[in-house]
């Protein structure tokens, strides 16, 4: 362990130790039967459901909405608001709705999917899928429970960007500026910044779900005080679990840990001017930094380097050959630094946010090795909601980003790599790289797995070359619990920000 490493790590253990007297001394919070106490890490800056304003949101938006599918506990794709679905032609595909209601009472019907797509593809929507949704040729409603979505070209992966909890089915009769939804929970109550009260639908279309009467969801921003929380009664589950309290949560006898690999840590660039609009400079910063250093630093061990595109290796579509594709190598970043007329090196901004310790705790360590190149970047530390705007306006030049794929596919990773897309936070700020947009839409056109994973394949070389983002690490992601509660499931691989789609069988034993 490096003397940087060491330094963070006896930092974070000395924050975590400063609230031991309050784990310690446990008080005993009366209980209400039916409701579900739940440390979020951070108020959302917006639950719009077609928005992206990061995975607290995401959680809360997966209690009040649904999509036309979603997820199974083992991460298989099941059917949410549509009971099946199958293709159509060579460009469109048909789902059967079930018999499901809206939280004011009213039919899910086909006019409400179309009316929801005509609304994320539309000309001033702020959508996160909006640009997938203008490539809809057409939606045919020949009855209030089928519906057909003709696209332009061929999407094999339709069906699963339905599952993405920014694509919920909202009704069209909502009213003007609110969203209602489909999901297990209602939305009662907020007060901004603090907390928001859900309560149980009872017209919720899964047979005697929800299990909960209801959940209070209390922002937790510092990551010592939710788990002070926890360990105190206060609250029965939390999420973002920090990874320096992971080992005493798990020798707890009251508490339950619930953890899995699947979220990832990477670098994203403003590639609409220099000089990281120049894949040589991307590149140096990809070999500059020594991921080992970041997994214990940041992650106290919890993780793995990540030194090619976050696919895991358990998938299909992983590709062993480019395992080191970003590899440690400073002197080959000082090279293409002089290659790209950078030989005295470079200065610039770094984003990150100083609310989530794994954000700050990455940032300073690849600040340490970027300087070893001859890169200095001078930090910027917003709180969460901040560090958002920031990315989607492109006002920095380099940046921290963290988050899991939209779904265990390949082209879950579209949205961090894809630079024809809307500007988004995820990913890289006016950094268009044709050919992997040309192989991403090709590998979405295609049925056939085998020839699938060539062109996954050659998208990824692609990328290695002009790297649309620099991977770091992946990371343990956790949820912790009172042994009370039983019915929450930490979702596999990519997914774990899906988990919020189990609070609808979670329950207080």
């Amino acid at each position: 362990m490096g003397p940087f490493a060491s330094r963070r790590a006896v930092l974070a253990g000395g924050a975590a130790s400063a609230v031991l007297p309050f784990l310690r001394a446990p008080r005993a919070r009366a209980a209400t039967p039916g409701v579900l106490t739940f440390g979020l890490s951070s108020f959302p800056p917006s639950i719009q459901p077609w928005a992206n304003t990061g995975t607290a949101a995401a959680t809360v938006k997966l209690m009040i909405y649904r999509g036309l599918t979603s997820y199974a506990e083992d991460g298989s794709l099941r059917g949410e608001l549509a009971e099946s679905w199958q293709t159509v032609g060579t460009t469109g595909w048909e789902f059967k709705l079930r018999d499901a209601r809206f939280q004011n009472g009213e039919k899910v019907t086909s006019a409400d999917v179309k009316w929801t797509i005509e609304q994320i593809a539309a000309e001033r929507s702020t959508a996160y899928f909006r640009a997938e949704m203008q490539k809809v040729e057409r939606v045919e409603t020949p009855d209030d429970r089928t519906v057909r979505i003709i696209m332009a070209n061929p999407v094999a992966t339709l069906p699963v960007w339905m599952a993405s909890y920014h694509l919920p089915i909202i009704s069209r009769n909502s009213p003007r500026g609110s969203f209602v939804g489909a999901g297990p929970f209602v939305l009662k109550a907020q007060e901004r910044g603090v907390s928001l009260e859900l309560e149980g639908y009872e017209g919720f279309h899964r047979p005697g779900l929800p299990k909960l009467k209801r959940i209070r969801a209390i922002a937790y921003a510092d990551e010592n005080l939710r788990v002070a929380a926890l360990r105190a009664g206060d609250v029965d589950l939390i999420e973002y679990v920090p990874w320096q309290a992971m080992d005493a949560i798990t020798a707890d006898q009251n508490l339950k840990l619930d953890t899995v690999d699947g979220a990832f840590m990477f670098l994203v660039f403003n590639g609409s001017r220099p000089p990281f609009n120049d894949a040589r400079v991307r590149r140096a910063v990809a070999h500059a930094v020594r991921r080992e250093d970041l997994v214990r630093a940041a992650f106290f061990g919890r993780g793995s380097p990540l030194m090619q595109l976050p696919v895991a290796e358990s998938s299909a579509y992983y590709n062993a050959e480019f395992k080191e594709g970003w590899r440690y190598d400073p002197e080959l970043s000082k090279r293409l630094l002089a290659e790209a007329g950078h030989a005295n090196g470079i200065s610039c901004s770094l984003l990150s946010t100083a609310q989530y310790g794994m954000h700050k705790d990455t940032a300073e360590v690849v600040q340490q090795h970027l300087a070893a190149v001859g890169i200095r970047a001078e930090l910027n530390l917003p709180d969460w909601a901040t560090r958002v705007q920031i990315g989607n306006r492109g006002q920095y030049d380099l940046a921290v980003m963290g988050t899991a794929a939209d779904s265990n596919d390949p082209d879950g990773i579209a949205n961090f790599i894809d630079g024809s897309l809307a500007p988004s936070y995820v990913r890289s700020y006016g950094l268009k790289i044709d050919r992997i947009t040309e192989l991403l839409a090709a590998g979405r056109a295609e049925f056939d797995q085998g020839k699938r994973r060539e062109i996954y394949r050659e998208m990824e070389r692609v990328a290695i070359e002009q790297a649309p983002i620099a991977g770091l690490t992946w990371r343990s992601q956790g949820y912790a619990m009172r042994r009370q509660v039983t019915g929450f499931r930490n979702l596999p691989g990519a997914l774990t920000f899906y988990s919020g789609l189990t609070f609808e069988t979670a329950d207080l034993a």
